[in-house]
């Protein structure tokens, strides 16, 4: 029996899409705004390959992940290949002068002991909150980069 959650987030950026991309693409960057995600190194002999460390209090997870779909400006899609299980996929969407759309959608096996501590629905709460709460910290950080740029 699988035990994989599914959550879809997404926000509006008052910022062009190349700086979006730029930022979001640098994936060593992602501590900076995600809250669980302690630390995020692409190997030096694949780019299509990172090693995430996931930590929020008693819990740490790592996971080797492999991009599996790069288009620029559009999509950046993964899978882990080691690790604790995921997918998902960053959509970026240019709306001009209205500045740019990230859709984050991921799924994840949680380890069992998670499912034993609390039900799926709470875990998927927290879990979603938690995701929104990453999206507005990007585009706080995009909009801080974006002013400077123009300074």
């Amino acid at each position: 029996m699988s035990n994989w959650l599914e959550h879809t987030v997404q926000i509006q950026i008052d910022a062009p899409i190349d700086l979006v991309w730029g930022l979001w693409s640098d994936l060593e960057q992602m501590p900076r705004w995600m809250k669980w995600i302690d630390s995020v190194k692409v190997l030096e002999n694949n780019p299509d390959l990172s090693r995430w460390k996931l930590a929020s209090g008693a819990f740490e997870f790592t996971w080797l992940s492999r991009i599996t779909n790069l288009v620029d400006h559009k999509i950046i899609q993964w899978e882990s290949v080691d690790g604790l299980p995921n997918r998902g996929a960053i959509r970026f969407y240019d709306r001009g002068e209205d500045g740019s759309i990230v859709k984050l959608t991921f799924g994840y096996s949680a380890p069992g002991i998670l499912f034993q501590l609390m039900d799926k629905l709470f875990l998927g709460r927290i879990v979603e909150s938690t995701t929104q709460a990453d999206l507005e910290r990007f585009r706080e950080y995009a909009l801080r980069v974006k002013t400077q740029s123009t300074s």
